[in-house]
């Protein structure tokens, strides 16, 4: 099977060694999104809500460039920095999977790279 490998741009990729996103066959999955801001730097300094949504941005265009849709979403993963801002970051999955419901979990890590990410989402996508 072909691999297509999907790149955000980001200056973590070549470092790390990883892409985006990767698609085999009708299979897709998303790395670890942080909120990195369009033009670099961190979206949303602060904002669980807008941190959460940012990353669900960053999610969409790589699932578009392996094309696939949030629709063929199956597994969301939410790593928060602290599990007291579920709420927020739940209210910004909601709004853009409520009626996806992708399988799901919440977990709190103790940082992610950056220590102004809040929030960190990976996505697994199935495509028909």
């Amino acid at each position: 099977m072909t691999r297509k490998l999907v790149s955000s741009g980001s200056p973590f990729e070549p470092e790390i060694g990883f892409s985006r996103a990767v698609r085999i066959g009708n299979q897709i999955a998303v790395s670890g999104t942080a909120p990195i801001a369009p033009g670099g730097g961190v979206a949303c300094p602060g904002d669980v809500y807008g941190q959460t949504r940012r990353c669900i941005e960053i999610i969409e265009a790589a699932l578009k460039d392996a094309g696939a849709t949030l629709g063929d979403v199956i597994r969301t993963r939410v790593m928060l920095t602290d599990m007291n801002t579920w709420k927020d970051a739940a209210r910004a999955h909601g709004e853009v999977f409520g009626t996806i419901r992708p399988a799901c979990t919440f977990v709190q890590i103790v940082q992610i790279i950056d220590p102004q990410w809040l929030v960190e989402i990976e996505a697994d996508a199935v495509v028909a």
